[in-house]
């Protein structure tokens, strides 16, 4: 009984992430289709396949144009706020939101490494994320040479603090930033495989 659990539970984690995706681009395209479709099939009078799939694409890329430009990130910005102030939905928005960021290119390009340091105190270990040689008045201050390095938070990596350790008290991962970020946001259960063994 423990091995089909398990087993259970391991299908589930990778099948939960695929089935959600799958359901909301299907549950778009419908929408898209059943709106689109009868404009066009009322204007040239028979249905067009494909209808529902072109403008999924096309309001992919309108976000994806609305959210890069200053008009667009205010109109966004807005949505947000009333998002917000919706009780149940501002929830499930911002965890959705949340995780979708850690795994945009943006924050994963923020991270140059995985690594592992002792903290808060020796003999525990924390994983964290390099993101460059300390500058400035930092590295002016301290006899080493400091690495920044984030430390985020389980399961919501987006949080966490950043703290700068002597480059010699840095242990480096071999796992890649991707893998470094699952491995906190399921706080621990999906493991990289060691590149060693």
């Amino acid at each position: 009984m423990k091995r089909i659990r398990k087993l259970i539970v391991a299908g589930l984690v990778v099948l939960l992430p695929l089935i959600a995706t799958i359901y909301i681009l299907i549950f778009v395209f419908n929408l898209m289709d059943g709106i689109f479709g009868q404009i066009i099939e009322s204007i040239i009078g028979r249905p067009l396949p494909g209808v529902g799939i072109l403008f999924t694409l096309l309001l992919i890329l309108l976000t994806g144009f609305l959210a890069t430009n200053i008009f667009g990130k205010k109109l966004l910005s807005s949505l947000e706020q009333m998002i917000s102030r919706v009780p149940i939905m501002n929830s499930v928005y911002s965890a959705l939101k949340q995780v979708v960021e850690a795994f945009s290119p943006e924050k994963t390009n923020a991270f140059q490494r995985v690594a592992m340091l002792e903290y808060p105190r020796r003999g525990l270990w924390v994983i964290g994320f390099i993101t460059g040689k300390s500058t400035g008045e930092v590295q002016r201050k301290t006899e080493h040479e400091v690495l920044n390095v984030f430390i985020p938070t389980t399961p919501n990596p987006t949080s966490g603090f950043l703290v700068f350790v002597p480059k010699e008290d840095v242990t480096f991962l071999e796992m890649s930033v991707e893998e470094g970020l699952k491995l906190i946001i399921s706080g621990g259960v999906i493991t990289p495989k060691d590149p060693l063994i």
